[in-house]
């Protein structure tokens, strides 16, 4: 048998403890506790936002993959019922619609972006048309043999095409399947159990598919079929019971997601991944539960979803496997446990100041604490101890503003040397949870808050603060991060939301919201790329250990923190960041480090 350094061109480095400078996968001998180590990547499964529709609806039929969507039709119908849009991995635009004469919602298809099959969907009169789209445009081809609506199973081109299953009625629910040959329609056997509302995984085949889901009176919404070109099989059952969801891939590498379960109010985000054998849960969708959707893909490690109910939505959300994540690791603790504390400065020279203990007499903190990146140490206190602070800067180089103090909410604002405190001129509003940005003592933004809840926004020069223009929204309790020309608001309350703010200097603008709700998070980065991280969440709901990433346009959802905290204090940048504190009942002092691309490291056991 070859040697390890026979086959990796070097030996086994023996390291006492951990291995930083380890390459992807290179093994080492930790001598420290006699073990053979090795780091890999961390990746995750996940859910982020694409670019919206140009006309929200649901019942909106779709085909193609994650990167090359085609979606058509929908409801309702005063509002691009018959509407075509193309999708580019980023975009939509709009395109020729449909020819038939109307009513298109929970319409099916299949195919390609430049080869696609519409059936079925619609009133009774409607349900058997079928169009076959070009890449240009559609025309009006022969119509199935049975008519169907309220979501048929779909697969296969648009010469080559398969529909089973949907609503016939009246009378009722079909098993029916028809395949297409560019031509003519073909009774072929029947699906095991006539449903409606099915899920399809049957990416331009028409000879191998995949049925799952779906619902019929007197029967559990769990169930899969699989088709060989000839019958249909039962097969292993969905982990989640439901009807209308989405569905992409093929028989032997699909995914299902969303849809509605066992009652009307029973909306989920639950995703699922088959390998041909079984279902496996995998990452939740992100934002509304919905039902009624578009959807496409190739197979189950990447989805497109579009549209849906409830309402009528516009948002598109794709999945993707094996993303490069970050990875949370334990720092050192801090000295004091607090909460609604506020940091600056980076991953190995960081500050925290202020905070509250209710365990403390007084509650309020005016605690200073320094990280080397390894260990905190107090150092000189702020003159005025609170918590629900802003707080801007680098170690040695910040600016704390307004927050809760004793006996009420201050406007007092104190500049930090690396050494000491100094009260500077208040802000111009007393306000507690605000949200601060900036990159010293003399560039500084506040935004946000409190007492009442405001939108008000002003910036600070070194000498003074200014009023400028506006939040869009009024809220407190956002993550803030940036410079004072540049800063991003993310999330806060009320109402708990997922609103994103960005900030040029001059104006507000509302961009691409959270995928998860929060309030009293952390964050740290740019405008360009920044990292939000844990705070209370209505999507757990409490305290959550939720991390997003914000690429400049939209967040992308990454690696959970191992503790689940709000009210925390954030620093760093969007690939190095720190996270101190936070309340999770009892007030911790936990520190955690967030560090992308991730390493984590396997210990082999045998």
């Amino acid at each position: 048998m070859a040697t390890y350094k026979e086959v990796n061109g070097t030996a086994v480095t023996n390291n006492a403890g951990a291995f930083p400078g380890a390459a992807n996968g290179e093994l080492w001998f930790n001598s420290t506790a006699s073990t053979f180590q090795y780091q890999y990547s961390a990746t995750v499964d996940a859910w982020s936002t694409g670019g919206n529709l140009n006309t929200a609806r649901m019942g909106i039929g779709g085909a193609g993959t994650q990167t090359a969507a085609i979606g058509f039709a929908g409801y309702p119908p005063s509002s691009g019922e018959l509407f075509t849009e193309l999708y580019n991995g980023s975009n939509w635009t709009e395109v020729n619609d449909m020819v038939r004469g109307s009513s298109a919602y929970d319409i099916k298809g299949t195919g390609t972006t430049t080869a696609a099959l519409a059936f079925g969907g619609g009133a009774a009169p409607e349900r058997a048309k079928a169009e076959s789209w070009n890449g240009t445009c559609w025309t009006a081809v022969t119509a199935m043999s049975t008519g169907r609506g309220s979501g048929c199973f779909a697969g296969g081109t648009n010469t080559a095409g398969i529909a089973a299953g949907g609503n016939v009625g009246p009378p009722g629910l079909t098993a029916n399947t028809e395949l297409y040959n560019g031509s003519n329609w073909t009774e072929v056997n029947n699906l095991n159990t006539a449903r409606q509302g099915i899920g399809s995984a049957a990416y331009v085949s028409q000879t191998a598919g995949l049925a799952f889901g779906g619902e019929a009176p007197n029967v559990n919404k769990d169930k899969t079929e699989i088709w060989n070109g000839t019958n249909w099989t039962e097969v292993n059952n969905l982990n989640t019971a439901r009807t209308g969801l989405g569905g992409a891939g093929i028989s032997t590498s699909a995914l299902a997601f969303g849809g509605e379960g066992q009652t009307p109010s029973d909306k989920t985000l639950a995703t699922e991944s088959w390998n041909g054998t079984s279902w496996t849960n995998t990452t939740d969708m992100t934002g509304s539960a919905r039902y009624r959707m578009g959807n496409a893909g190739a197979n189950n490690t990447s989805a497109l979803a579009f549209g849906g109910n409830p309402g009528t939505l516009a948002t598109t959300l794709e999945f993707n496997t094996g993303l490069p994540v970050g990875a949370w690791s334990t720092g050192g603790s801090l000295n004091t446990p607090k909460y609604n504390t506020a940091g600056s400065g980076i991953k190995t020279a960081g500050l925290v100041f202020g905070g509250q203990n209710p365990e403390n007499s007084p509650a309020k903190l005016n605690q200073t604490e320094t990280y080397n990146g390894t260990a905190w140490t107090q150092v000189n206190v702020l003159n005025t101890a609170r918590g629900q602070l802003g707080g801007a800067g680098t170690q040695t180089s910040s600016l704390a503003f307004a927050g809760q103090a004793d006996p009420g909410v201050t406007a007092v604002t104190e500049s930090w040397n690396g050494t000491n405190w100094t009260n500077v001129n208040s802000m111009n509003q007393l306000r507690r949870s605000i949200a601060g940005a900036g990159v010293s003592n003399t560039a500084a933004l506040g935004f946000g808050g409190y007492q009442p809840t405001t939108a008000d926004t002003e910036v600070y020069n070194g000498t003074s603060w200014t009023e400028v223009n506006n939040l869009n929204s009024a809220r407190g309790n956002s993550a803030g991060c940036g410079t004072n020309t540049a800063a991003l608001a993310a999330g806060g309350s009320p109402p708990l939301g997922v609103l994103t703010e960005l900030w040029n200097g001059t104006n507000w603008t509302e961009v691409n919201d959270l995928n998860k709700t929060r309030r009293a998070a952390g964050a740290a980065g740019t405008t360009t790329s920044a990292v939000v991280f844990a705070g209370y969440s209505t999507n757990v709901p409490g305290p959550s250990a939720f991390t997003e990433i914000w690429n400049g346009t939209t967040w992308s959802i990454d690696a959970d923190m191992s503790v689940a905290r709000e009210s925390i204090a954030g620093f760093g940048t969007s690939t190095s960041a720190v996270a101190a504190g936070g309340n999770i009942a009892p007030v911790t002092a936990v520190t955690e480090e967030f560090t992308k691309p991730g390493k984590l490291t396997k210990t082999l056991t045998s």
